[in-house]
């Protein structure tokens, strides 16, 4: 699959194995403003496997002149993407400026017209899932947009955006795009995000007081024991987290591979699907929870579906497997302050790079009859995850072991026990409310997702206008029948719409 010969593609990206980060003197790539060097991040390069692909649907065909000029105003003058990480000879890389040739970055396939024709979206589905095994030129910043200038069933055209994931984690990277986005129905301004609200949980306000007439000593001791409560959950929950990172490891089951050491290469899809945001939304006001209580219900409901069928084991049986929740660590960022960083040049304008803390969420797998069981078990299960200190004490102790591990040795002891002994990552990401534009073109959907991460299953959902995707990465080896995984999403999600609606109705009755 090499590049056409469009002047806004690049030459075919090297086929050896994943290059180290280069050696080379300041001189050879710094620019002038290389005062802003700083070293690369340990998260980040903990991190080094890692790739973040955003699949972007455009409602028009590909201008590629216009989003070559947008790419270059905007994103490529962002400090991140125009800085490579360089050695020179020291024991860590670190960020250094460097020239960006705009040209470089944006790749144009060749790919087989024929199998164009037949099958759009496959052909889509295989270019994606080709990716993790071209290898990304370390020579330049480590960002990528590959144009698919053919229609789908979903899209008139696909851009795919593959970026290393030390440049910054989900979060950050898809607030950078939407800042370089605009809203369709009105070009001039950003687009609408969700109203920020103020977390519930143990970490972001304080456990509320008794009223008064319970008297001050019944106030006071039940503000007591809530902190105890706090404490005692923390103290379990960071335990658990140092074992699993030892030796605690989930059951074995058809979620994971038999040999986690050669799951960084192993082949993987990238397949979606949409939901509508509003039969989420009914749910969550029909079962009085968050939007995140229905999506941990609904996932526990479509592996418990998978899992029964496939494994034969009796469906009265019960399984609890767990995952790496991946939680933004930095305080909330509005989008105008994203602008003002790449218009400014200056990284420090906002908290950037991965700064990350990790909750391990269990999800309960049971055959219930009640659809609704799987949000009620959900709720219970992430009530207590906000009663606990969780990401701030695995953020901190992440730091710990790389200051005694040192980053190789804590790399390979951390990220590799903890993926190994855990079975699924799941991320959820609320998008923009309205339809937006990127440079010109209109956006149909968003569908981000990342590879390199060796587990064979990583759920992410992402909302955007109306719509929920739902992104499966999976091992095509663990799942060769991957579709039926994700029609298990659905389905799950549609029992559980009408068992809320059931509910509503008989609500309205009484």
């Amino acid at each position: 699959m090499g590049s056409t010969g469009s002047p806004y593609s690049v030459a075919a990206l090297p086929t050896s194995g994943r290059p180290l980060p280069i050696r080379t003197p300041r001189s050879a790539t710094a620019s002038d403003d290389s005062a802003a060097e700083e070293p690369v991040s340990p998260t980040a390069i903990l991190m080094d496997a890692i790739y973040i692909v955003v699949t972007i649907g455009l409602g028009c065909p590909v201008n590629l002149p216009v989003l070559r000029a947008g790419l270059a105003t905007q994103l490529a003058r962002y400090p991140r993407f125009r800085s490579i990480q360089v050695t020179d000879g020291c024991k860590n890389p670190r960020w250094e400026r460097t020239a960006v040739n705009v040209d470089d970055h944006m790749i144009v396939p060749t790919l087989d017209p024929v199998a164009v024709e037949a099958d759009p979206d496959q052909a889509v589905d295989d270019y994606v899932a080709s990716l993790p095994e071209l290898p990304m030129d370390r020579s330049r910043p480590l960002w990528e947009f590959h144009f698919l200038d053919f229609p789908t069933s979903d899209a008139t055209s696909t851009v795919v955006i593959r970026v290393h994931h030390s440049l910054g984690d989900g979060t950050s990277l898809i607030m950078l795009l939407l800042a370089s986005a605009r809203s369709a129905s009105d070009p001039t301004r950003l687009p609408t995000m969700r109203e920020l609200t103020v977390r519930t949980g143990a970490i972001y306000k304080p456990w509320r007081r008794q009223p008064p007439s319970a008297g001050a000593l019944a106030a006071s001791a039940a503000w007591v024991f809530s902190y105890l409560v706090l404490a005692w959950n923390t103290v379990v929950d960071v335990a658990s987290f140092a074992a699993t990172a030892a030796f605690l490891g989930d059951p074995h089951t058809l979620f994971r591979r038999a040999d986690h050491d050669v799951a960084f290469i192993s082949p993987r899809r990238f397949v979606r699907r949409s939901l509508s945001l509003d039969d989420v939304r009914f749910i969550k006001n029909a079962m009085n929870c968050t939007v995140n209580d229905v999506l941990v219900g609904a996932t526990s409901a479509a592996l418990s579906q998978y899992y029964f069928r496939k494994s034969g084991y009796s469906k009265t049986g019960k399984l609890c497997l767990r995952s790496i929740l991946f939680v933004n660590t930095r305080p909330t960022t509005s989008l105008q302050a994203y602008v003002n960083m790449i218009e400014s040049g200056k990284v420090d304008d906002v908290a950037w790079g991965n700064q990350l803390g990790y909750i391990l969420l269990p999800f309960h797998l049971a055959m219930h009859d009640d659809p609704l069981a799987y949000v009620c078990k959900a709720m219970n299960t992430v009530d207590r995850k906000k009663s606990s200190l969780e990401v701030i004490f695995t953020y901190k102790m992440t730091e710990i072991f790389l200051k005694m591990l040192g980053l190789k040795q804590a790399g390979a002891f951390i990220f590799k026990r903890m993926f190994a002994n855990t079975t699924i990552s799941f991320s959820n990401m609320a998008g923009p409310t309205e339809q937006i534009e990127f440079y010109g073109h209109p956006v149909d959907f968003l569908a981000p997702s990342v590879y390199g991460i060796p587990q064979a299953l990583v759920v992410h959902y992402q909302s955007y206008n109306n719509t929920l995707k739902v992104i499966l990465s999976v091992d095509e080896e663990v799942f060769p029948d991957y579709t039926e995984l994700l029609d298990d999403f659905v389905k799950s999600f549609a029992r559980i719409r009408e068992a809320a609606s059931r509910l509503s109705t008989s609500i309205k009755k009484e």
